[in-house]
């Protein structure tokens, strides 16, 4: 049995490569949607007339090329959700959001089926978009928390700071959600015929861009917050990191509003989705001190105290040296 067991690191390195495998999978069913091909396969899970291969021009070839990739998926997933049972030392926290892949890739699947049979509702596509980015946020935390020993240490800034940060995210909520709505007003419906939401184009526009501005004005005062209370360098340069995310974000959202959402510049910007909502999460775990990860024994190599060592607690912040 104790070959069938995988050390702590090899298992960081199964989360990290389905965390890839799922920002692929988003990607390239945006590239479904952006080709126009959400109907190349109009059968699931045979592409056409019970034929599981697609015929040889590019929109089922397209279609089916993201099929593939959720196959990829479910393996990659799957695979995972094996690795944390086989690890060198069992986590419940690792083996639940495990579990949580698993969930979230059949969720994908069933929608996937809803999105072709549907003929490309709009309303089961947005759901279907939202689903693959709550596939996202289970394996980035995954992959964060898989990174370092059990438990987390204290926390390293304020009550204040973490409690603004949860509004930060909300916010982040839902200008996803507003942006999944302005494609579903927009041009790009996967297929001819496909119907849209039935608002106007620019109004859904202006209410995702006004929530992008308040969501980017909480992150401003997060870090003028984490300055003031003199948080330790690394967050503070973690919350820099996400606001020049997101600063790249906005600017690709408003070029391609008022370049008429050319479909190249509407991928790069649900790719930047996908690395703002990721590098959101690294913000938000950074908060805390963590134990690094657990040797091929299962121990950490160090006790907690040595490696929480320097490390500002609650109480010391706010205090100047």
């Amino acid at each position: 049995m104790s070959k069938l067991r995988l050390s702590p690191r090899a298992f960081l390195w199964c989360t990290r490569i389905t965390l890839a495998t799922v920002i692929l999978n988003i990607l390239t069913g945006a590239a479904v949607r952006l080709s126009g091909s959400g109907l190349g396969c109009p059968d699931w899970p045979a592409c056409q007339h019970n034929q599981i291969t697609p015929a040889l021009s590019f929109h089922p070839v397209i279609e089916f090329s993201n099929r593939m990739v959720v196959v990829l998926l479910v393996v990659a997933c799957g695979g995972t959700a094996i690795a944390a049972f086989l690890r060198q030392t069992r986590r419940k926290d690792l083996g639940r959001l495990s579990l949580g892949l698993i969930l979230g890739v059949i969720a994908e699947a069933v929608l996937g089926a809803f999105v072709v049979y549907s003929k490309l509702n709009p309303y089961v596509v947005m759901v279907h978009f939202m689903v693959g980015i709550a596939l996202l946020s289970v394996s980035m935390i995954l992959a964060l928390r898989a990174a370092h020993g059990p438990g987390s240490g204290p926390l390293l800034v304020s009550v204040k700071v973490r409690r603004t940060v949860l509004v930060y995210l909300g916010l982040l909520l839902l200008a996803v959600v507003a942006g999944t709505a302005t494609t579903g007003a927009g041009p790009h419906a996967g297929g001819p015929g496909a119907k849209r939401i039935p608002f106007r184009l620019d109004e859904v526009a202006r209410v995702h861009g006004e929530t992008v501005l308040v969501t980017g004005i909480v992150l401003l005062l997060l870090l003028w917050m984490l300055r003031s209370t003199d948080a330790p360098a690394g967050i503070q340069d973690a919350g820099k990191i996400l606001l020049g995310a997101m600063v790249v974000q906005g600017l690709v959202g408003y070029t391609q509003y008022f370049t008429h959402l050319p479909p190249v510049l509407v991928g790069i910007h649900v790719l930047g989705s996908t690395l703002v909502v990721c590098t959101a999460l690294w913000f938000h775990h950074r908060l805390w001190a963590h134990g690094p990860i657990e040797n091929q024994d299962g121990d950490t190599g160090l006790t907690h105290s040595i490696s929480t060592a320097g490390v500002r607690t609650p109480a010391d912040v706010g205090r100047r040296p």
